[in-house]
């Protein structure tokens, strides 16, 4: 039912009102949208971090290695997440997982030079969101920003549909047998680190230590090293 006056006419609304009403709700539309980089070369960051301000987007955090994206993302809870693939102490995939339990509303692009599907299916699994390769980053990144934003999925195009079907069809068919530790240590072996010195880096003993070791070769029905090796870089948690 309107509402009239003594005249009959229907009470002007408060322009000013209406005018600091719209400014807010446009403020809150073009809030930026914040992004947490990680890339353990200073050049590819401040790279990125300029094309990034040049659209708009606020960097508001930068990360040298995978422990430190992780600990960032829960301080600061960001939009984004843009990783590098290979990454000292926690590679890209991994650190996409920990940022995921971290801070649940941050969504994750990767940065990779690798097409191949074991990578892609990989870091899907991980549930990385985007997935950028370095030789298209001019061209796809902003564009992954905005469809990962938007709650899509981006693979760059060079991503073949061969791959796409792939991941269809494995995603629920091989999962991974290794816990998130389970596949630190196996990391670090097949980066070349000894028993102890994987101890160092997961502040664990070396007793701990061994016995993931001994625990994944069991899961995995692996019994030596160079084997562990190999399927380490099947499954992307290495490069070749």
């Amino acid at each position: 039912m309107s509402v009239r006056n003594s005249r009959g006419l229907k009470p002007r609304s408060n322009p000013s009102t209406s005018t600091v009403a719209a400014m807010r709700s446009k403020r809150v539309a073009k809030a930026p949208i914040r992004i947490l980089l990680a890339d353990d070369h200073a050049i590819i960051r401040d790279g990125l971090r300029s094309l990034l301000s040049s659209d708009g987007l606020q960097v508001i955090a930068q990360a040298t290695d995978g422990r430190e994206a992780v600990r960032l993302a829960r301080e600061h809870q960001p939009d984004l997440a843009i990783l590098d693939i290979a990454m000292p102490l926690l590679n890209g995939i991994d650190a996409a997982r920990e940022i995921g339990s971290a801070s649940p509303k941050t969504q994750a692009i990767l940065l990779t030079v690798h097409s191949e599907d074991q990578y892609v299916l990989e870091a899907v699994r991980a549930g990385i969101r985007g997935y950028v390769l370095k030789t298209q980053v001019t061209e796809d990144l902003m564009r992954a920003i905005r469809e990962v934003a938007g709650g899509a999925l981006y693979l760059s195009p060079s991503v073949s549909e061969t791959v796409l079907r792939a991941l269809r069809a494995k995603s629920h068919a091989s999962a991974d047998p290794l816990t998130p530790r389970e596949r630190e240590v196996l990391r670090l072996i097949a980066d070349g680190k000894t028993t102890k010195q994987v101890a160092q880096l997961l502040g664990v003993s070396a007793k701990t230590a061994d016995a993931h070791r001994t625990r994944l070769m069991a899961k995995l029905d692996i019994h030596e090293t160079a084997s562990l090796v190999r399927y380490a870089i099947r499954r992307g948690l290495i490069e070749a």
